[in-house]
């Protein structure tokens, strides 16, 4: 009996000491899958370690610092890092995300960005009669709104900017004499389409043109996001070969460096000659998205790049490429314009591209091109990358006039009321025209760049507003059968800091006669203006509809030969289709 007792004793210390002694904890231990990382390019695995660390559900941080994020790899093997400069410039998030703000990055969404503006209003010139704004060479507008029209939506109001709409053609200005101006600027007076009581002031400013095998030597950067945003076949599947388009027209004296950023921004191509194109498309294929976006850090980066490179008497650009979506680092809409604001002082222009739809910021886009000195371009199809960096090179790269600002003065002896066409976002005071301190629009070699006013002069019954009653008029106007109004031009050369000012007078006898013709480049830009303000709401077009904008298009077409105006017709179509009604609520918003 006590021999029994004791094994029961002894059986049960045992069990009690096995059961405190302590365990290998297997779940501790991550399993490895080698099958998914042998699937994987080297860079794309380097990167993807280096992003995703910002992409993972909040988690206790360890007590230890953890190690710095893995060197981004070079197109050709080599470490990015060339001293202090060449590391990443790396910003780590405050916190991660939490759980339920992630999304797959093929996952659709609806939060692009436009900046909202009023259109322009009527002005009587007796009260306001000095109109000033910023000329734009920009284009991007036209593309995206084509991108929506093709989708079968309607674009939302804000995405519709008239003014990059009608400058998204060629109209064939004269070119200018000499360099010295380095533009022409005519003007064209005639019957407004949609109004017939009013007329329609054209301004028409042409760039000499540079052949792109005679430009300057080109030192640029590639920037491109890489985040996860931009996976998707309209984004970086349609940027690479994009970018393979401007890279096949480089020289041997030209050179091209990549970035990229994501959680982090690196170098994945030092700066390579043209002659090297294979290694430079080499350098595109390898690229693939993943991460969060720290454009912030990325821009920094292009911008050193590319000052360690400037080229003096050169062509020295950053060419943005990205959907705009940052989330990382640097987000703030106003700190990011003045990034580039003081980054630009270096010489160093900068050019945006535009890509992808959903998350599509375009608010950002056209306002860091503007701030950056350069111009902006939405790319929606292959065909529109090679217009904008094949077809229109020399114009995307070289800028001969920077700071471009036009100042209109009305005569109120004879106009009665006046509208400029677009241009909302250009609109400046009329003391920033003299002060050379204010920033304004770039020419580039080729640019057209054209301006619309709408004037009703006095007693043709086309005003839209009354006169004041205790109004009185305006101190030494003109006499009538005189000046309609008097154009001021306002411009510096691209390396230079003081203006120059160029002076005209607009008369009334430039006015066409009943029985005369506007020109067709004339009757082109107002068909296409009023297919903008059309798609804005149509609030000063009257009863003039798609059909009419159909008709004077059609009738003007003229020499075609990359068929922009064609696609033109039938984007109006597309809009007539799609437009439930006119006046209706829905006409101009985004169709589900």
């Amino acid at each position: 009996m006590n021999r029994t007792l004791l094994s029961c004793c002894v059986f049960a210390a045992v069990t009690l000491l096995l059961a405190c002694s302590p365990k290998t904890d297997q779940s501790a231990t991550p399993q490895s899958s080698k099958g998914d990382a042998a699937n994987k390019p080297a860079v794309a695995m380097e990167r993807e370690e280096m992003v995703r660390p910002s992409l993972r559900p909040a988690e206790p941080l360890p007590e230890a610092v953890p190690p710095p994020p893995a060197p981004m790899q070079t197109a050709g093997g080599g470490r990015a890092n060339r001293g202090a400069e060449a590391k990443l410039v790396a910003t780590a998030p405050a916190a991660p995300p939490p759980l339920d703000q992630l999304r797959a990055a093929s996952q659709p969404t609806d939060r692009e960005q436009y900046a909202h503006q009023e259109d322009n209003p009527v002005k009587r010139a007796a009260e306001l009669p000095v109109s000033t704004f910023s000329i734009d060479v920009d284009t991007g507008a036209y593309a995206n709104v084509r991108r929506f029209l093709n989708q079968g939506q309607l674009p939302p109001r804000d995405a519709v900017r008239v003014e990059e709409l009608i400058n998204y053609f060629d109209y064939d200005y004269p070119l200018p004499d000499s360099r010295q101006p380095p533009f022409r600027v005519s003007t064209e007076l005639a019957p407004t389409p949609w109004n017939p009581k009013t007329l329609l002031l054209a301004i028409g400013i042409k760039g000499y043109d540079v052949p792109k095998t005679q430009l300057p030597p080109a030192n640029l950067v590639f920037l491109v996001d890489v985040s996860g945003s931009m996976e998707a076949a309209d984004k970086i599947g349609l940027l690479k070969p994009a970018l393979k388009l401007l890279t096949r027209q480089l020289r041997p004296e030209d050179k091209v460096a990549i970035a990229v950023y994501a959680g982090a921004a690196g170098v994945v191509l030092e700066p390579t000659s043209g002659t090297q194109k294979a290694k430079i498309e080499a350098a595109l294929d390898r690229l693939s998205a993943g991460g969060s976006t720290n454009g912030g850090a990325g821009i920094q980066l292009a911008y050193n790049l590319a000052r360690e490179s400037f080229v003096k008497d050169g062509v020295n650009r950053v060419i943005l490429a990205t959907d705009g979506d940052f989330n990382v680092g640097t987000v703030n809409f106003e700190a990011l314009k003045n990034l580039v604001e003081t980054q630009r002082k270096s010489g160093v222009a900068l050019t945006t591209l535009g890509f992808g739809s959903g998350n599509y910021n375009d608010q950002l886009m056209e306002q860091l091109a503007d701030a950056g000195n350069g111009n902006y371009a939405y790319i929606d199809t292959l065909q529109e990358a090679n217009k904008a960096l094949v077809e229109q090179m020399s114009a995307t790269l070289l800028t001969i006039a920077k700071d471009v600002k036009i100042q209109i003065e009305f005569n109120p002896a004879l106009v009665e009321e006046y509208r400029l066409i677009g241009y909302e976002n250009r609109v400046l005071k009329r003391e920033d025209f003299s002060n050379d301190a204010v920033d304004a629009g770039d020419i580039g070699a080729g640019h057209t760049v054209t301006a619309l006013y709408e004037i009703a002069l006095k007693g043709s019954g086309g005003a839209l507003t009354e006169p004041l009653r205790y109004g009185k008029p305006a101190d030494g106007a003109v006499p009538q059968n005189a000046e309609i109004a008097f154009l001021r031009l306002r411009y510096k050369q691209p390396d230079g800091e003081t203006s120059q000012l160029l002076e005209w007078p607009i008369r009334r006898e430039q006015a066409l006669k009943d029985g005369q013709a506007a020109s067709d480049r004339f009757r082109f830009a107002a068909a296409v203006a009023g297919f903008g303000q059309l798609l804005r709401g149509g609030k000063y077009t009257g009863a003039f509809g798609y059909d009419e904008v159909q008709t004077l298009a059609r009738t003007t077409r003229g020499d075609d030969p990359y068929g922009y105006r064609g696609e033109f017709l039938s984007l109006v179509g597309l809009a007539k289709s799609l437009t439930p009604g006119k006046g209706s609520e829905e006409s101009g918003q985004m169709i589900r």
